[in-house]
């Protein structure tokens, strides 16, 4: 009986390193010959910074971050809520030219100035971009004078997909 047995074995085994083998080769052949691709989706802003605004990469796409302000599209600063929302409407115009949308995004990070006095009124306009389920989110505080420009109260940037 154990004769058999080890006879059966015998004969399967080559077969099994065979196919082990194959797939082996297959898997590198395939992880060597892929490489990601990187597409600049170009904001409507023009813009001389030495950065893209937005990078899609097979299903997925890479908002760099955005001001709450910029002098040349808008007179005065506004609040922590005006600037969200300028934020935010300039995030779904880039979602939107990559392929994609706010209810693709994963995940989001913001800096934001003032985050004791800010965040509260930031939440009251950001919640209303996202459906649910609202992507993840992370924030970084830091005071007014640290936010790169004079009058800028928050900076976003987000990771989503694409169907």
């Amino acid at each position: 009986m154990k004769r058999r047995e080890i006879l059966k074995s015998l004969t399967i085994l080559p077969l099994a390193g065979a196919i082990s083998v194959k797939t082996a080769e297959a898997e590198s052949t395939q992880k060597s010959d892929w490489t990601p691709k990187k597409v600049s989706i170009p904001s409507k802003y023009p813009s001389s910074s030495p950065l893209s605004a937005c990078i899609r990469s097979g299903h997925l796409v890479f908002v760099s971050g955005i001001g709450g302000w910029y002098a040349d599209r808008r007179k005065e600063p506004g609040d922590i809520q005006v600037q969200i929302k300028s934020a935010l409407e300039h995030m779904k115009d880039l979602l939107e030219r990559a392929g994609t949308n706010m209810g693709n995004v994963l995940k989001v990070h913001m800096t934001l100035a003032e985050p004791n006095k800010n965040i509260k009124a930031l939440n009251e306009v950001y919640g209303d971009y996202f459906p649910d389920p609202k992507p993840v989110r992370s924030y970084s505080g830091c005071g007014v004078d640290q936010m790169g420009k004079d009058g800028i109260l928050v900076q976003i940037d987000c990771v989503a997909y694409i169907d």
